[in-house]
């Protein structure tokens, strides 16, 4: 597919533009909103600043990095994935940490776009998205234990630390917060789905629990107050930024920007199924950094594109980018006018919201998947990856199970399947070849797998005790690449069977290894006249020239 500038996509978007268009994306506008409302507000707070910095985040997301997006589905705004980075790194550098390493992370992600490198970011295994994404939804779920309780325990930076503190140290939860969150959990789980299209749940179990608590009046900790405006008296100046200290971010923001690139083109290949509209990646890396370079400034947190939002979006009948700014600029009318409302909500209201999300959050379709079908590989990477994503470091965690994935990858890859065959007749006969297949001492090797360095060691193996032969034809239509270590193994396979004067003839060579044997003099040494379109042409070839053994 072409790539499409942004004014292509506008215009393709908006040609024919009509009434009734608008008239779906605003009722799939006011829809989002109604789905982000709680989850800008929850993300806000778990990300360790404030329900206000959630809400503008969403509000500025939707506006910017939806009119810059690389497809008309897109909404972005905070998520679970990126909050449970933000709050290790709100926790040991505060918010301007966390505003700077955005910052950062907007830059990396916006330059990535301008040189048009999105398509690498797919190089991550499955298993290891599968593992990332289910070690995020268990730091968010252990980061509102104490919401939940109605506890107040010390900051980790390990969720598994934090989550053993609450065996050791004797807390008496608070009734009152365990009912409130339990109003929001219960309603979220029993609301039906069909209704959950028009009202979604966690709407309606915020407004049930926070309905309750201005009834009983219960000394539960709430919101407090929201500033009605998008310009926060906390967020990132100039002069806040500490220029001398940059490095300490790096890390944090190389985390952000893996994770914003990749949930959001995960988010885009998602939509791109149930829409058949691709996303253009770098466009939208380009918007998410955009976006998080601002966003900042006014006082949010790093944003990406989100699944569920954009699901809704599109389920709910939106044609356009439209949807994105309809549901920014409700969040916005929200925020000015149903301030002091949702400055009531209970903490532990918006702690039920964000525990049931992150059981929905994991993948459970693609986890039954590996382990009813027992794929060890991949069970191994989405544990190690798990389990190290809430042990350690989300950065360790990303590497880990992306570095375990490449060793399992170069040790299955390093099993190059070779079979050395004596010629059949009845087989050449069968295919048309009478006055070939007489002459035992040619020998065909076929090989499948790619011949790299992982793999040198077996292919040396598979030659080091050639007897009895004159020609040994490699039938090559199984390799589909050779690096430097597979030229210098073939290199010294062919010297070793010219000293003991055997002709190595190659067949059926895949066109990028043709040309990397080119390139290496392979060609020449082997010598053209030796390389064949197939191994038949090769067999009658060998047998034409004749040797003594044959005539023996």
């Amino acid at each position: 597919m072409t790539k499409r500038t942004l004014i292509q996509m506008y215009r393709e978007e908006f040609t024919g533009y009509t009434l009734h268009k608008f008239r779906q994306d605003l009722l799939a506008g006011l829809t989002v909103a109604a789905v982000a409302l709680p989850l800008a507000l929850a993300f806000g707070v778990v990300s360790g600043a404030t329900a206000s910095a959630g809400m503008v985040t969403a509000i500025l997301s939707g506006l910017i990095i939806g009119g810059l997006s690389g497809a008309p589905y897109q909404i972005s705004g905070p998520t679970g994935a990126m909050s449970a980075v933000l709050i290790v790194l709100a926790q040991k550098y505060g918010l301007p940490g966390v505003w700077v390493a955005g910052v950062m992370a907007g830059i990396a992600l916006l330059i990535i776009g301008l040189l048009r490198l999105g398509r690498f970011i797919a190089y991550i295994p499955a298993p290891v998205i599968t593992g990332f994404t289910s070690g995020i939804a268990a730091i968010i779920a252990i980061g509102q234990i104490d919401n939940l309780l109605g506890v107040k325990t010390a900051a980790s930076d390990s969720s598994a630390v934090k989550l053993l503190g609450y065996f050791k140290g004797g807390y008496m939860p608070d009734w009152h917060t365990l009912v409130i969150s339990a109003v929001v959990m219960v309603v979220m789980v029993a609301w039906p789905k069909k209704w959950n299209a028009h009202f979604p749940s966690s709407l309606v179990g915020i407004i049930a629990a926070t309905g309750l608590n201005a009834l009983v009046n219960w000394p539960v900790a709430v919101i407090g107050a929201i500033p009605q405006s998008l310009l926060l008296e906390d967020r990132l100046t100039f002069q806040t930024i500490p220029w001398g200290h940059l490095q300490e971010f790096i890390g944090s923001a190389l985390t952000i920007t893996a994770l914003g690139a990749v949930e959001s083109l995960l988010c885009g290949a998602v939509a791109s199924n149930m829409t058949g509209i691709r996303l253009q990646a770098n466009q939208e890396l380009i918007a998410q950094g955009v976006g998080n370079l601002i966003i900042p400034f006014f006082g949010g947190v790093p944003a990406t594109a989100a699944i569920a939002r954009s699901s809704v979006g599109i389920k709910s009948g939106g044609k356009t980018r439209m949807v994105s700014l309809v549901h920014a600029l409700v969040l916005m009318a929200s925020m000015f006018f149903l301030a002091p409302v949702m400055s009531r909500i209970p903490l532990a209201a918006l702690a039920g919201v964000l525990v049931v999300t992150a059981w929905r959050m994991n993948e459970w379709e693609a986890i039954r998947y590996i382990f009813r079908n027992r794929f060890k590989t991949a069970i191994i990477t989405f544990l190690v990856t798990l389990l190290a994503t809430v042990a350690l470091d989300l950065t360790q965690a990303i590497m880990m199970g992306a570095l375990l994935s490449a060793m399992i990858f170069l040790n299955d890859s390093a099993s190059m399947d070779i079979q050395i065959q004596e010629v059949d007749p009845g087989k050449l006969r069968a295919r048309g070849i009478e006055n070939a297949g007489h002459c035992r001492h040619v020998r065909v090797a076929y090989l499948t797998g790619p011949l790299f360095f992982a793999a040198t060691g077996n292919f040396n193996e598979a030659f080091a005790n050639i007897t009895d032969t004159h020609v040994l034809i490699l039938s090559m239509r199984g390799v589909p690449l050779i690096d430097t270590s597979g030229m210098q193994a073939l290199n010294t396979l062919h010297q070793t069977l010219r000293k003991a004067g055997i002709v190595l003839m190659l067949a059926s060579v895949q066109p990028a290894v043709h040309k990397m044997l080119i390139r290496g003099g392979l060609e020449d040494q082997i010598g053209a006249e030796n390389i064949f379109w197939s191994a038949d042409q090769a067999i009658v070839d060998a047998e034409k020239r004749g040797c003594m053994y044959c005539a023996a």
